[in-house]
């Protein structure tokens, strides 16, 4: 058959049945990592001021950097304090010292943007895109927020000194972490009020993450190089664990030698970092409690970890990019000028082709929801 004629038969299949030809040629997906800056505090000189799109698919390559929001009343640019996304809805937030932003991922042009009394910190987004819990910055209290409009739905008071935030993979639970409480309050995420606690943490709780099925914590909480980890169901803390072969000393920032928890999405493993040390430290956590394994050397001090959707790769809030199964650093993530790129808020965004078709968290979670 000629070219002229297979050409033909193509076309004729395909207004018999369109979709024949599109389900053989489904979208190519992508994978990119939005990286909120400046996060870490308000310093420029890491990343700058935007949203940087990294190209995970081609060696984490700068592609772009969107233009974002978040100005005080003088005009200078706040901290990031968070980021999430929302495949359904197609839209990214970025909650800064003072305001919640929204951005369409789609036109990269900014929708909305509120200021909340009381300010604003680490948010978390239901799986439906419709509902945040935005905690107010270190204060009494968590604004659930209309996540189309940006309005205040109600509050959860908790007088913990609101801090992070965590919804459950299945949108069921809320976690709330105050840094000023060695409690962490569980909400009900659809009926948006206080159901329970998990108590007897040796320290206030900071960062924290949560695995797949919701039922255990992992915390970092003051004073502690190491972490905790919190039983749901009993609301009891029931492991503390501390780094092994490593002296605490004295820190840049947060003021705790561990900011920063995260399962591997697998839950095999649990990395913790180490501010002092410039290290990030690894643990088996199919065993408890979690047995230490090895620890990685990072080019700063790193605040935070998280991971990528699919369990390849590590970023810590360093810039640096670990392969997890070699536990080799393969780059340092570089903006448009070249420039180290550090971030303790970024997020992964899949598409297929010219829709979202999945985000990540900026939390390392664990998704083993079986």
């Amino acid at each position: 058959m000629t070219s002229k004629w297979l050409a033909l038969v193509i076309v004729v299949l395909a207004c018999l049945n369109p979709f024949a030809i599109a389900a053989e040629n489904p979208p190519i997906e992508r994978h990119y990592l939005y990286v909120a800056a400046p996060g870490i505090r308000d310093d420029l000189k890491y990343g700058g001021h935007g949203l940087l799109v990294f190209d995970i698919d081609n060696g984490h390559q700068f592609v772009r950097r969107i233009p974002t929001a978040g100005l005080n009343g003088k005009g200078a640019v706040m901290n990031v304090k968070g980021i999430c996304a929302s495949a359904a809805t197609s839209r990214v937030y970025i909650s800064s010292l003072e305001s919640l932003q929204c951005i369409d991922l789609l036109t990269e042009k900014p929708i909305w943007e509120k200021h909340y009394e009381g300010g604003a910190d680490r948010m978390s987004i239901t799986p439906d895109g419709k509902t945040i819990y935005l905690p107010s910055l270190e204060k009494d209290f968590w604004n659930v927020v209309d996540a189309a409009s940006g309005d205040v739905i109600t509050k959860i008071v908790t007088k913990s000194g609101s801090h992070n935030t965590l919804v459950s993979a299945d949108g069921r639970l809320a976690f709330l972490a105050g840094l000023k409480s060695k409690v962490l309050t569980v909400a009900d995420a659809k009926e948006q009020k206080a159901i329970g606690t998990v108590e007897t943490f040796g320290g206030f709780v900071r960062p924290f993450t949560i695995n797949g099925k919701g039922t255990l914590v992992f915390a970092c909480v003051n004073d502690l190089l190491g972490f905790e980890v919190g039983d749901v169901p009993s609301g009891r803390m029931i492991h503390r664990v501390e780094v092994q072969g490593f002296k605490r000393g004295p820190v840049l920032r947060h003021g705790c030698p561990s900011h920063g928890a995260g399962l591997t999405p697998d839950e095999k493993e649990l990395w913790v970092v180490d501010a002092f040390n410039k290290r990030v430290h690894l643990f088996d956590a199919t065993v408890m409690p979690p047995k230490q394994l090895e620890s990685i050397a990072l080019k700063d001090e790193p605040g935070w970890v998280t991971f990528s959707i699919d369990g390849r790769y590590a970023y810590p809030s360093t810039g640096d990019v670990i392969d997890v199964k070699t536990r080799k650093i393969l780059l340092s993530l570089k903006d448009e000028n070249h420039q180290d790129v550090q971030s303790e808020k970024m997020v992964e965004v899949d598409w297929a082709g010219d829709r979202v078709a999945r985000v990540g968290d900026q939390f390392g979670v664990g998704r083993v929801t079986k």
